[in-house]
């Protein structure tokens, strides 16, 4: 079999799932904005399939790296250690969204593994592995912190599906009034009795309802996630803007 140089093409799994999941992150948030569960599962659901697409052609291209070496004269672990829990997360995630299993799980996996991309990107920083030292840990940073964030993201995430039903307290009161929020008039008409009045209804369906805010802490964090994604896009977009003149002009 010949050499093949597919490290473009691992460039590219890497911006296309970046930028996929940051925008399954702004659907979400903009649905929890509207206090819309609906909205919510549907876009988890909806980004499954090609998440863990994703997640299988990186994991399928990274396991056989790690055991094939198809980068000679590169530091192939540098790479596709990284590669394989990039593309693990991706398949954990995808089966919590299609399934609709807590996050949180994936979530925690993605840390952990954030963790030791920023690792491998020091050291190959640190250690001038690559030609392009500070690009390579500028591209792992970007990734790791992104992973980092996805843990708080999906505990949210999980908190808000799980009180749905408006029966317990989400996040704070102001949440609570909103999901559930009481007809006032009714309950005054409770305690006394409903006297008609003329020209007017006793049947008065008015209803107060606040505006549903989320906590200060949501949208942070959520954004903070979305932000990350974004800049973790970019920075494997940059990465592959040096690979592939090289990688299409030398042919193997």
């Amino acid at each position: 079999m010949a050499f093949v140089d597919f490290l473009a093409f691992v460039e590219v799994t890497l911006l296309l799932g970046a930028a996929l999941v940051g925008y399954v992150g702004v659907l979400t948030y903009v649905a929890m904005r509207r206090n819309d569960p609906t909205g919510v599962k549907s876009a988890l659901r909806g980004a499954a399939v090609p998440v863990g697409s994703i997640g299988a052609i990186a994991m399928v291209l990274g396991l056989w790296g790690e055991m094939a070496w198809p980068l000679p004269g590169s530091y192939n672990i540098l790479f596709f250690d990284a590669y394989v829990l990039f593309g693990a997360t991706f398949l954990v995630v995808a089966i919590s969204m299609a399934l609709s299993l807590k996050l949180q799980y994936g979530g925690f996996l993605a840390l952990l593994s954030g963790g030791v991309i920023i690792s491998y990107g020091w050291a190959g920083y640190a250690q001038g592995m690559t030609k392009d030292p500070f690009d390579t840990l500028l591209l792992y940073v970007a990734f790791g912190a992104a992973a980092i964030m996805a843990f708080p993201a999906t505990v949210l995430t999980d908190y808000y599906l799980g009180h749905a039903d408006g029966t317990s307290v989400p996040f704070g009161t102001s949440a609570s009034l909103a999901r559930r929020a009481p007809s006032f008039r009714a309950s005054a008409r409770a305690a006394q009795p409903v006297v008609p009045t003329p020209g007017g209804s006793s049947n008065d369906t008015t209803e107060f309802k606040p505006k549903f805010r989320l906590p200060y802490y949501v949208p942070i964090t959520v954004i903070m996630f979305v932000v990350m994604m974004g800049l973790a896009a970019i920075a494997a977009l940059f990465y592959l803007n040096l690979t592939v003149p090289a990688h299409l002009a030398f042919a193997p």
